[in-house]
């Protein structure tokens, strides 16, 4: 059976943030399980993403009008007709609902997600990858499919495969690792890391960050400076092995906290953006984390001392391992594969009617 693609349509700069088009990439791995072609009609800078994007399998389209506007939609209407596609995936910050109606009456499947909850839905599905907001804070109407929380966390499938392994790693000398996420706005990584250099207990320290990190080549001259103790991991393999040997991490709430969860990792949370707070108060009351704070006001010297006293504290790192498993089972991806195939039956079946006729 022929499979008609899906076009994601998603943006990714400094300024905007990196988290969507990665969480897409993840989404569109899992729908080429399913034979389905993901492209991708988004504006990235840097440029050299463009690269990981192709070599996972998926086309890439260049776009040039400002994200949400009336020309935006109808210029992506006109992409899914050329392509054949019958869905949108739909992950920019500002959305609106004039935008959403352009698509929707094009007649094509609208697929948004979305963890802020500012716009109203009137039709499609909604997706929400992160542990917070939760159903209330969204405004829909009753034919909306909303996909909301933990069990659609859009899991890696390097950590996914990772979560068996963590349970059988002894604890020896501690290890962290600082995963502040796909963007860290804030630049907190590097002076976080030259602090809990003082921190005698920890023999290692794992840095999480992407290529395009601006503190990365400060980050790389700390690494040559301490090598026995400090380590960067920049592609998604190398996440994935470090995150099977460290005992705790300082995350920021985001896609990247869900996936320690998923593997049993024990995390201190510095939220780094104010669409976070929802997610990572969720983690904390469900015994997962614990929030430090604002990225904006904790010091480096708090987090510092937090650490300390969670790896003095065996009981608490223990239960935040097996709260974190029991919350988020690396299954997401596939849940949302298989609702998206639902939705598109009433599309698959009038595009056949028509063929037939």
């Amino acid at each position: 059976m022929t499979r008609s693609p899906i076009l994601f349509r998603v943006d990714a700069d400094p300024k905007m943030g990196f988290a969507s088009l990665h969480r897409c990439q993840v989404f569109a791995a899992a729908l080429q399980r399913r034979r389905r072609t993901a492209h991708f009609l988004s504006k990235i800078d840097p440029n050299h993403l463009v690269l990981p994007l192709k070599r996972g399998g998926n086309e890439w389209l260049a776009h040039e009008c400002a994200a949400g506007t009336a020309d935006d939609a109808k210029n992506t209407v006109a992409h899914a007709r050329r392509l054949g596609c019958l869905a949108v995936v739909v992950d920019l910050p500002n959305v609106t609902p004039q935008f959403l109606a352009i698509l929707e009456k094009a007649n094509l499947l609208v697929v948004c997600i979305d963890h802020r909850a500012q716009t109203k839905y009137t039709s499609g599905m909604v997706i929400n990858p992160l542990a917070g907001p939760s159903k209330v804070d969204y405004s829909y109407d009753e034919n909306v499919q909303l996909l909301l929380g933990e069990r659609y966390a859009l899991v890696r499938s390097e950590i996914r495969r990772a979560r068996p392994l963590r349970a059988q790693e002894p604890q020896s000398a501690f290890r962290l690792m600082v995963a502040l996420g796909d963007h860290d706005p804030e630049r907190q990584t590097l002076p976080l890391v030259k602090t809990l250099l003082g921190c005698n207990r920890l023999a290692k320290i794992d840095v999480a960050v992407r290529s395009w990190h601006p503190d990365l080549k400060e980050l790389e001259e700390l690494v040559a400076e301490n090598g026995e103790r400090v380590s960067l991991a920049m592609e998604s393999n190398e996440v994935g092995h470090r995150l099977i040997r460290c005992h705790l991490a300082i995350t920021s709430g985001d896609a990247w906290s869900l996936e320690f969860a998923t593997v049993g990792v024990p995390q201190l949370i510095m939220v780094q953006d104010e669409s976070l707070w929802p997610c990572a108060r969720r983690l904390e009351e469900e015994g997962v984390a614990t929030i430090l704070g604002s990225a904006q006001t904790v010091s480096p010297s708090t987090a510092k001392g937090a650490v300390a006293d969670l790896l003095a504290n065996p009981q608490e790192r223990q239960s935040m391992t097996r709260n974190g498993r029991s919350l988020v089972d690396s299954r997401g991806p596939d849940r949302l594969v298989v609702a998206l195939e639902v939705m598109l039956q009433p599309w698959l079946k009038a595009t056949e009617a028509a063929a037939a006729a």
